[in-house]
């Protein structure tokens, strides 16, 4: 029986100034208790234990060129509020567990922490 492949999704290239990003945020995230880093189709993953949280980009991203993705599986009514508000977030399916960030400047930063923060605590 032989099995088609399926093609390979496009991982869009990031810029220079996502790559800082990530850095910056890869550098305060790492520090957070028991988060670990694993390299990933030009990505970094952020695992809280063995839970995935979230990916950063390295050379690659998921979605859009400036954007990182959360994971947060069976958000709160509270935090699907908060995230439908937020110009930043975006989802294709608001039962799906995986949404993007789109960073625009570095004031972008605190608030993708809290976002990233948001998605570890749901991993705990």
């Amino acid at each position: 029986m032989s099995r088609e492949k399926r093609p390979r999704p496009k991982l869009p290239k990031i810029s220079e100034e996502m790559k800082a990003w990530s850095a910056a945020l890869a550098t305060e995230v790492t520090t957070w208790p028991h988060v670990l880093t694993r390299p990933m189709f030009g990505m970094t993953a952020l695992y809280r234990g063995k839970r995935i949280f979230a990916v950063l980009p390295r050379s690659r991203c998921l979605d859009l060129p400036n954007s990182l993705g959360l994971k947060l599986k069976s958000p709160s009514p509270r935090i699907r509020k908060i995230a439908q508000r937020d110009p930043h977030i975006s989802f294709g399916d608001m039962k799906a567990c995986w949404w993007s960030f789109e960073m625009n400047s570095n004031e972008d930063i605190r608030l993708a922490l809290e976002w990233l923060g948001r998605a570890y605590e749901a991993a705990g």
